[in-house]
C-alpha cells in the first residue's frame, strides 16, 4: 500500500507542479498533465461508444444469456478503441510539447510529425474504415490549407468533389474487383441498390486482369440476343 501511495503522490506532484513552455496553450495544465488527461479523456470516449454499440445485442440475450451482458463491459474491443484514441491523442499533444520545447516555438510543422507518430497507435486498433476516413480528411485539409497559403487555386465544391472522387474509387473496385472490398460494404452496396450490383456481367470485364468475375463463377446473365455481338449462353426467349 505504501508503494501505490507513493506512486500517487508521485504522479500528483508531477501533474500539478510539471512543466509547461511558453508557446504552449494548455494554460491550466502542465505539458505532463496535459498528455495524461488527454489518454485518460479519449480512452474514456472510445470504451463508452464501444459499450453503447455492444447495447442492442447485449440486451437481446438478456433473459436467454445473462452473462452476455457481462461481456459488454469486459469486450477485448471496448479497450482496443479506448486505447487507440487514448494513444493517438496523447501521442499527439506529447510530440506537440516536446517539438516546442526542443525547438522554443509553436510550429504548423509540429502537427504534421504529431500526427504521423500518434499513427503509430492504429495499432491497438486496426480499422480500414478509420484510416480510409482520416487519409480522405487529411487530402482535404491539405487542400484547405495550400488555399490559405495562396499555393492551390481555389475550386467551388472542392470538398465534394474530394468526396465523390473518394466513392467513385469504391464502386470502381465493387466493379472490377469485389475480392478486395470489405464483406460488409459489399452487403451494403447491395442492400443499397437491391442486390443490382451482383447481377453485372462480370465476366466480359476479366479481360482487364482485375478477377471481376472470381467470385461470381456460377451467375450467367440472361441477355438479349438482338443487343450482343455473340449468342449469349442464357438468351431472353420471346413468345
Amino acid at each position: 500500500m505504501n508503494i501505490i501511495a507513493l506512486v500517487r503522490k508521485l504522479v500528483d506532484s508531477i501533474c500539478k507542479h510539471g512543466p509547461r513552455h511558453r508557446c504552449c496553450k494548455h494554460y491550466e495544465d502542465n505539458c505532463i498533465s496535459y498528455c495524461i488527461k488527454g489518454f485518460i479523456r479519449m480512452f474514456s470516449v472510445g470504451y463508452l461508444i464501444q459499450c453503447c454499440l455492444r447495447i442492442p445485442s447485449a440486451f437481446r440475450h438478456l433473459f436467454t444469456k445473462p452473462s452476455r451482458l457481462l461481456s459488454l463491459f469486459y469486450n477485448k474491443e471496448n479497450f482496443q478503441l479506448g486505447a487507440f484514441l487514448g494513444s493517438f491523442v496523447s501521442i499527439y499533444k506529447g510530440t506537440s510539447c516536446f517539438l516546442r520545447w526542443v525547438r522554443n516555438l509553436d510550429d504548423e510543422l509540429h502537427a504534421i510529425i504529431a500526427g504521423f507518430l500518434a499513427g503509430v497507435s492504429m495499432m491497438f486498433y486496426k480499422s480500414t474504415t478509420i484510416s480510409m476516413y482520416l487519409a480522405s480528411k487529411l487530402v482535404e485539409t491539405m487542400y484547405f490549407k495550400g488555399i490559405e497559403a495562396g499555393k492551390v487555386p481555389y475550386f467551388p465544391h472542392a470538398d465534394t468533389i474530394i468526396y465523390s472522387i473518394s466513392t467513385a474509387i469504391c464502386f470502381q473496385a465493387a466493379v472490377m474487383e469485389v475480392q478486395n472490398l470489405r464483406p460488409s460494404y459489399w452487403k451494403f452496396l447491395l442492400r443499397l441498390t437491391k442486390g443490382r450490383f451482383a447481377v453485372m456481367n462480370r465476366k466480359v470485364l476479366d479481360v482487364f486482369g482485375t478477377g471481376a468475375s472470381k467470385h461470381f463463377q456460377d451467375f450467367i446473365p440472361r441477355l438479349d440476343p438482338r443487343y450482343t455481338t455473340v449468342t449469349p449462353e442464357l438468351p431472353i426467349e420471346f413468345s
